[in-house]
């Protein structure tokens, strides 16, 4: 077989004799690299020793075991001769990744080798350094002779546990959820917490006219007194999220009892064996699964005072709360909720003291369930509660006739709903958004003035979310629901409207008590002051009447800016008080003796601020 020049210099090296080195090919190109193998196939040379076993996950081939008949236990010599032959046979990309693959193993050894040497020297510099700490703060209480192994031990085990509670720690809260783990408080300023949740502007532009009482949501809950809060809990509407806030969630004198195991928890009052609260979590449903408003406001009374007669019942202030959500993802919900096997049955349906009949209120399946309905039979039924289901459970049914669809017009029958929906969410004590969580806490804290433990969680995320419909189906869907995409936007502007009102008089509040605190400063310093000016004037009165001709006039004039700066803050807490609570007698004027005490009572609750 011809071979070529190149390689034709290669196969007989050992007739050149080796003064000062290896014989030069007749191929320039691959003369360095066949010179650089014939130093490795050298006995006894560095690169051979170095190179003797080949790296780790290379397969033994042309530059590791000689292709030759002769038994394995030829000498070096013999295998380092025929090797360098055999590996200039190789095409020259073999030969070139794998020479790549020898350099990278010797540069991965290298690196491999100064890491572990940098690592124990690292090591053993800070043993050092902490054995010099250790024997500094715990050297009086160590014994001589033990010290060295003793405070090893001690500080490989202190080592041991910060890392145990670090990861411990991370695995309990991960990332920034954790209340101890939010360190941007210290670097920057706190965002706001009650940003709007969908990251716009917490300004919007309302579209509805309501007056200041329907802004002031201020409820006087007592709750040791005869007081009760009921929610109205709407399907899909996070109402399940909210009812656990109220009884686990929620500052009290005596907390709710909660065991494990019970859906249901015991909310008494203080000093009490009543509950305050009328919800899924604390009664059940004593109402009716779901129960309505028509249901609620003629069951309530009836299940706490039982069957006595309406005389002789305590005179309780029943405080209706609900939830609301955005119609079409509260649609899904349901649907999704009813493709597993909902079906709501238990639900009672009462109004007029009767619930209703299966002409009156047909159902949309045959089955024992629904399990499985597509959405497009879903949306089909034309008797499927869900479709405006929440402005049926807000309105007042007796209105138009119950179920009783030929009571009035459709178009009539939908005007009154809608009408008596939006009077009984404005005229609640209370009402929520699903989409705003920290407003929804906010609201309610102002209005019941009870305060939540932890703050609640908006979760973007829902089983609602991950259905994926078209533009055609999400029209097809308002279209079904137009009751309750015109609550929605309704009760949408009413909430946030209620939340920037509120927010507003908290900070007008703040800067009113700041200003009275600077006023009541700057008089109590101007009067202490010109006191102890006179009390130095009366020590020396002769001396004092030579020099100040004009100390009885600056008397009377820091009197009179005393008593200037006490009017002007107690007529402020009175005008404060007659916007906040209209007058009873208007033509009433307001005699000597009442301001004296309002400048009393004001410079008192400046001191019991202090």
């Amino acid at each position: 077989m011809a071979l070529p020049a190149c390689a034709a210099g290669v196969l007989w090296p050992s007739l050149q004799p080796e003064r000062g080195g290896p014989a030069r090919t007749t191929c320039p190109r691959q003369h360095s690299r066949v010179e650089a193998e014939l130093a490795e196939s050298r006995p006894g040379s560095v690169t051979a020793s170095v190179r003797e076993d080949p790296p780790r996950g290379v397969s033994l081939g042309f530059n590791s075991q000689p292709l030759t008949d002769e038994p394995l236990k030829a000498s070096s010599s013999q295998a380092g001769a025929a090797r360098a032959p055999l590996f200039a046979l190789l095409s020259r990309g073999r030969r070139r990744r794998m020479h790549d693959l020898r350099r990278r193993w010797d540069l991965g050894s290298l690196c491999r080798a100064l890491l572990t040497r940098g690592l124990a020297a690292l090591g053993h510099s800070l043993k050092h350094v902490l054995g010099a700490i250790f024997s500094k703060i715990f050297g009086p209480l160590a014994s001589v002779g033990n010290m060295d192994e003793k405070s090893n031990k001690l500080l490989l085990a202190l080592v041991m546990l910060f890392l145990f509670a670090v990861i411990v720690l991370q695995y309990v809260c991960p990332g920034t959820e954790c209340q101890l783990l939010r360190l941007q408080a210290f670097s920057s300023p706190m965002p706001d917490p009650y940003r709007s949740e969908d990251e716009s502007s917490a300004r919007f532009v309302p579209r509805y006219n309501f007056s200041r009482s329907d802004l002031l949501r201020k409820v006087d809950f007592d709750i040791k007194g005869d007081d009760l809060i009921v929610f109205l809990h709407i399907q899909k509407t996070g109402g399940t999220t909210f009812g656990r806030h109220l009884v686990r969630n929620i500052q009290l004198e005596q907390p709710c009892e909660c065991r494990v195991g019970q859906k249901k928890c015991t909310c008494h009052r203080p000093g009490k064996r009543e509950t305050w609260l009328f919800s899924r979590f604390s009664t059940g449903w004593s109402c009716g699964l779901h129960a309505d408003w028509t249901e609620l406001t003629s069951c309530v009374p009836t299940v706490v005072d039982g069957k006595r007669d309406a005389k002789l019942r305590p005179s309780r202030n029943f405080h209706y709360i609900t939830i609301l959500r955005d119609p079409v993802s509260r649609y899904l919900s349901e649907w999704r909720h009813v493709q597993r096997g909902a079906t709501w049955k238990a639900s009672l349906h009462v109004c007029d003291g009767r619930p209703p009949t299966s002409e009156e209120l047909p159902s949309c399946y045959t089955g024992d369930d629904w399990s499985g309905c597509p959405l497009k039979e879903f949306m089909d039924c034309p008797y499927n509660l869900a479709n405006n289901r929440q402005v049926r459970m807000l309105s007042d049914l007796t209105l138009v006739g119950c179920y009783n669809l030929s009571v009035m017009p459709e178009k009539q029958r939908n005007k009154v709903l809608l009408e008596s929906a939006k009077s009984n969410l404005k005229h609640m004590a209370f009402f929520g958004l699903t989409e705003f969580q920290r407003k929804t806490q906010y609201l309610f804290e102002k209005t019941f003035n009870m305060n939540f433990i932890s703050p609640f969680t908006q979760y973007n995320t829902t089983r609602a979310s991950s259905v994926e419909i078209n533009e055609e189906i999400q029209k097809r869907i308002e279209g079904l629901n137009f009751l309750d995409m015109e609550l929605y936007s309704y009760a949408k502007d009413l909430f946030l409207q209620r939340y920037q009102f509120m927010r507003q008089k908290d900070h007008q509040d703040a800067r009113r008590k700041r200003q009275e605190q600077r006023k009541f400063l700057k008089g109590r310093f101007l009067q202490t002051h010109f006191q102890s000016q006179g009390q130095v004037q009366s020590q020396n009165p002769s001396q004092n009447q030579s020099q100040n001709p004009n100390v009885n006039a600056n008397q009377n004039m820091t009197q009179n800016l005393i008593q200037n700066l006490t009017q002007s803050s107690s007529q402020n807490s009175i005008q404060k008080e007659n916007r906040e609570s209209p007058k009873q007698n208007p033509g009433q004027e307001q005699s000597d003796s009442n301001t004296s005490n309002g400048t009393n009572d004001y410079i008192g609750s400046v001191e019991k601020w202090r």
